[in-house]
């Protein structure tokens, strides 16, 4: 099945057409009108709703509809990382308004966000898989259906499959922190500069939420830390990369949770007993290796 994300100015307007269009892709939800679907899009987990199980002429396809709003929010800010944490692996871009400013800075400070993190997450020398690793596995950590549902082998699986990919994608802004870091792809490894303040320099480029869960766990003895003092101690922190790892988690696990709840709602009875089985069948098997 191929996932689709469509990001629309007016969510209220994109579902009254749709559902006038295409209302046998909607669950029960529609009869209780547009206005009813976009606050359940809205209010509820990580504001993506989503309909499943759409046969194509090309098969079956899910497509999950955010706001623009929305989306950039994640994207420069790590809100839910539900679909900013998508935007970390290669997909297709179907279609990007050329003249969409806001967006296209917003995708790149988002794959920035991730190199950050990831280097944060990996010691002085790494492979190349590591690295495309760290990358792939970020959206992940902290999320319930790695531990129900999901093939165990999903990240690894994403990167073998898609190695040029990450290359292509993550190699222009490797050679802008070369002064950081340095990946020579021939050998497959690579070289970061560990010292306290270039662990600075990283952690200053985190996206706003994971900073603010940072303060969080480093005033858990109840001092008034802030963010730059937070900063400049986690640098020199060697359990710098668990707190970071943690943070992630408290970002991830609320939103992953609710928004496959939701899934229940947007789905429908029969579709939801069919996705979760096709989901477990992945699971079971990824176990069976």
């Amino acid at each position: 099945m191929i996932d689709f994300i469509l990001a629309v100015r007016d969510p209220l307007e994109w579902h009254k057409a749709n559902m006038a269009n295409n209302p046998k892709h909607y669950s029960a939800l529609r009869y209780g009108g547009p206005h009813f679907v976009t606050s359940i899009q809205e209010k509820w987990g990580a504001k993506v709703y989503f309909n499943t199980l759409i046969p194509t002429h090309e098969g079956m396809i899910k497509y999950g509809v955010i706001s623009h709003t929305s989306l950039i929010t994640d994207l420069l800010d790590w809100d839910t990382l539900y679909i900013a944490g998508r935007l970390h692996k290669p997909v297709l871009m179907l279609h990007k308004d050329s003249a969409d400013d806001e967006l296209r800075s917003a995708l790149k400070i988002n794959l920035y966000s991730a190199l950050h993190t990831a280097l944060l997450l990996l010691p002085e020398s790494f492979s190349e898989d590591q690295l495309y690793l760290a990358l792939a596995g970020v959206s992940y950590t902290g999320d319930f259906r790695m531990h129900v549902g999901e093939d165990q082998n999903k990240v690894r699986n994403i990167v073998q499959a898609q190695t040029q990919e990450f290359r292509n994608l993550y190699s222009p802004l490797l050679k802008e922190l070369e002064e950081y870091v340095v990946l020579d792809q021939f050998k497959g490894m690579g070289e970061q500069d560990t010292s306290p303040p270039a662990r600075l320099f990283h952690l200053s480029m985190l996206p706003k939420r994971l900073q603010l869960m940072l303060i969080k766990e480093f005033n858990v003895d109840r001092r008034s830390r802030d963010l730059e003092d937070v900063l400049r101690a986690a640098a020199h922190d060697t359990d710098c990369a668990d707190v970071i790892v943690k943070g992630i988690q408290d970002i991830v696990m609320t939103p992953s949770l609710t928004q496959s709840l939701k899934g229940l709602l947007t789905a429908g009875a029969v579709k939801s007993v069919k996705y979760s089985y096709s989901k477990l069948k992945k699971m079971w098997k990824s176990l069976q290796r």
